[in-house]
């Protein structure tokens, strides 16, 4: 909220607003459209890298990544994660430890991406002082991630020495085997492959609403406000990163790119707008159907997660 206060607090609303009735239709649409199908590519990627230990329905993957989305929205620490890999071990009877260590692969890929645009970036403009911790934080994630990965990868036997006396062991278990099944998988490669599509359709919106607003600037400046936004909203804070998001939008687009301030100002907050509306009513009613309330899907996924893993072929808890 501090954050929010400090990019409006000298805003001008009187000559801002009206500009807002000036966007062009076209160019929300397309900016809604495409942030639709950057969830459904998700969700692609995921049934890819779980192609080793389960075949998924695409459908029920798009739905658990969009309840999981609208959780990010109205609960804080992105509680979300939690929920989507929850909904998919009740709905698909794959043990949550398995689904969990396939959404920690799925952020290895990101960072190593994403540190790769940094790099990429940080060649042709000079990004703000702000996002260098970011960096580094996300540096750390992908070095712990990607050393667990590479263990199970590695060390499968591992799993069988786990001693079954603990509570945890037979989750410790599942995940390295999981991780090692995946991988060592052909799918691994072909998942980070659809990364680039995943990715690449997150450029899409940002550079819709430049043009909407008529900022006149090279699809590359999308791709440099994304990085900018991805690596300030590394560390989970308040519901759909209030606050946050429209401060690194801001630092991205004048900082970096050279937008004028109430310009930017303006262009970060209708890109909120825009980014999150269709996400609240695309999850709700990705949740309506599941005939249960968000909060009650939240205990029990949090259940889950301090319990032993179902076994496979067992019966799901209703939901």
């Amino acid at each position: 909220m501090l954050c929010l206060l400090w990019v409006y607090h000298d805003f001008d609303w009187r000559t801002e607003v009206p500009k807002l009735g000036r966007i062009h239709g076209g160019w929300i649409a397309l900016a809604v459209a495409s942030d639709v199908l950057v969830y459904v590519s998700q969700a692609w990627r995921w049934n890819i890298l779980l192609r080793p230990v389960s075949r998924l329905p695409l459908w029920k993957s798009v739905q658990a990544i969009y309840i999981g989305l609208f959780a990010n929205e109205v609960l804080p620490l992105r509680s979300g994660e939690l929920i989507r890999c929850y909904l998919l071990t009740v709905w698909d009877r794959v043990p949550f430890a398995l689904v969990l260590s396939s959404a920690l692969i799925e952020r290895l890929i990101d960072g190593v991406w994403l540190i790769s645009g940094f790099a990429l970036v940080s060649l042709f403009v000079d990004l703000p002082k702000e996002i260098e911790a970011a960096v580094w934080i996300l540096v750390a994630l992908v070095a712990v991630i990607g050393g667990l990965v590479v263990f199970a990868v590695l060390n499968r036997r591992f799993a069988h020495h786990v001693s079954t006396r603990h509570r945890w062991s037979e989750a410790v278990r599942t995940v390295i085997e999981g991780l090692h099944a995946m991988g060592r998988s052909r799918s691994f490669v072909v998942a980070v492959g659809a990364s680039t599509v995943y990715l690449a359709l997150q450029v899409i919106p940002i550079h819709a609403m430049l043009e909407g607003y008529g900022v006149d600037l090279p699809w590359g400046s999308a791709a440099v406000v994304l990085v900018v936004l991805r690596l300030g909203t590394i560390v989970p804070g308040a519901p759909g990163n209030v606050g946050l998001f429209h401060l690194f939008a801001y630092l991205a687009l004048h900082r970096v790119l050279g937008v004028d301030q109430q310009t930017a100002k303006s262009i970060s907050g209708v890109m909120f707008f825009v980014v999150t509306v269709p996400l609240l009513i695309a999850g709700a009613a990705a949740l309506a159907l599941t005939g249960s309330e968000i909060r009650e899907v939240y205990r029990r996924a949090h259940e889950r997660k301090h319990s032993e893993p179902a076994p496979v072929g067992g019966p799901p808890p209703a939901v």
